[in-house]
């Protein structure tokens, strides 16, 4: 294992990040789409209010205040609803408590003094963010100012409850500790965040970055799909976790049976989206449709005009909710997707644009998938053949890099009879 894993900690991620202004979940959904824009891995936390807001607070009772994370995808089912379709404005002014999925699981309070092979347990368990205590005190650095005392680390329980027990002299005294003045006060690290650590020690992964995501086993097999003729909506009923994100594939004819990807339904695809005009195509054309942006034989009776006010896309947002309300006939190119040639069978190759998905194949390097999904800010790489590029083998996430990165080297029989 590389000692980069064992001599950082997640203090050394969070130097320079801002402090959380915490979402809570009396917010409506048209807030929740601004901040969403802004966001990491384009979600945000969501947080129940805090009783008092005079009195300090814990990492423990922070922790049990968080509810979940809210995504782009999950607000555009929500639209995508009948009754939401019926009346917008009511829609986008309901509180996101009624639309987040609670998963107090995918945010974990830890102490900056957690070595970062430990954190990076966590997110392979399922884990999203971590919320470190900001303390003026931590240096951020490596290996000389971790928490390290007598060669042994310092139980992260022991360390963050009482942190001058051991006499580490790189923790602050008791009037400055975790618990008290500071303790309220926090920063969020996402998995993009630690990805992008480990993007610049790629040396000390070394040969593991160099190898191919099929030798490490890093390609998920068991991913989501939903054939290109399926009503989009149905998309939304078969959302996995992690990745959140649905392939939209063609099924060739057996005795070959080949699944081809021409798309994908995720919260990556929608995060700066139009959400209105998002969900009004998810409800009413085919995830083929959905996906390439088709609009051969639209007419305005088969898509009728849609009154976007207060737009709530990121880029189209009214300063303060004010300004005067727009109608816009509705097109695929308000989603964000380009159009194109309708015919499914064709294949992906057939068309370029936005609403291509992010792919590699089974000979990609780590080094190269990790490059893609930090440059595209994806939480995730769909993995095709070798000699077809259209033709879906797996998926690639934040779980599966970190499982790569940190997997003890497998010693063959003959480099044992070497040694």
């Amino acid at each position: 294992m590389a000692s980069v894993f064992l001599f950082h900690v997640v203090g050394d991620l969070t130097v320079g990040k801002p402090e959380l202004s915490e979402f809570v979940e009396t917010e409506t959904v048209e807030a929740a789409i601004r901040a969403i824009g802004n966001s990491s891995e384009g979600g945000i936390p969501i947080w129940k209010k805090r009783s008092q807001n005079s009195v300090r607070e814990d990492a423990q009772t922070r922790q049990q205040r968080f509810v979940g994370i809210l995504n782009a995808l999950d607000i555009v089912a929500f639209l995508a609803r009948e009754d939401c379709l019926a009346d917008q404005d009511k829609a986008i002014k309901t509180p996101v408590s009624e639309v987040v999925v609670s998963n107090s699981s995918a945010l974990k309070v830890v102490d900056p003094g957690t070595r970062l092979i430990d954190g990076l347990e966590m997110m392979k368990q399922g884990v999203k963010r971590f919320l470190v205590p900001k303390s003026s005190v931590w240096r951020g650095m490596s290996k000389r100012f971790s928490i390290y005392n007598s060669g042994k680390w310092l139980k992260n329980a022991d360390s963050f409850n009482n942190p001058t027990a051991l006499g580490n002299p790189n923790w602050p005294s008791s009037s400055s500790s975790p618990t008290s003045s500071v303790q309220d006060k926090f920063c969020c690290l996402s998995r993009e965040d630690v990805l992008r650590f480990l993007i610049g020690c790629l040396g000390a992964l070394a040969p593991i970055p160099l190898s191919s995501i099929s030798s490490l086993e890093a390609i998920n097999p068991n991913f989501c799909c939903i054939e290109a003729s399926s009503p989009a909506f149905d998309a939304t009923k078969k959302l996995p976790e992690d990745p959140c994100a649905v392939a939209v594939v063609v099924v060739e004819p057996a005795p070959d049976g080949q699944v081809k990807i021409i798309g994908e339904i995720s919260l990556a695809k929608l995060w700066r989206c139009d959400y209105l005009a998002a969900a009004w195509a998810l409800a009413n054309l085919s995830a083929g449709q959905f996906v390439m942006g088709v609009e051969d034989n639209m007419t305005s009776r088969s898509f009728p005009d849609i009154a976007l006010n207060n737009v709530v896309g990121t880029d189209n947002v009214v300063a303060n909710g004010r300004g005067p309300s727009r109608l816009r006939k509705f097109s695929s190119r308000n989603i964000g997707f380009f159009s194109s040639n309708p015919n499914y069978g064709v294949g992906r190759s057939m068309y370029r644009g936005r609403s291509a998905p992010l792919t590699c194949k089974v000979t990609s390097t780590l080094a190269a998938v990790m490059a893609q999904m930090l440059s595209h800010r994806a939480t995730h790489v769909w993995v095709t053949e070798a000699e077809n590029e259209d033709n879906l083998v797996g998926v690639v996430g934040y779980a599966d890099i970190f499982a790569a990165v940190t997997r003890q080297p497998t010693i063959t029989i003959s480099e044992t009879n070497t040694s």
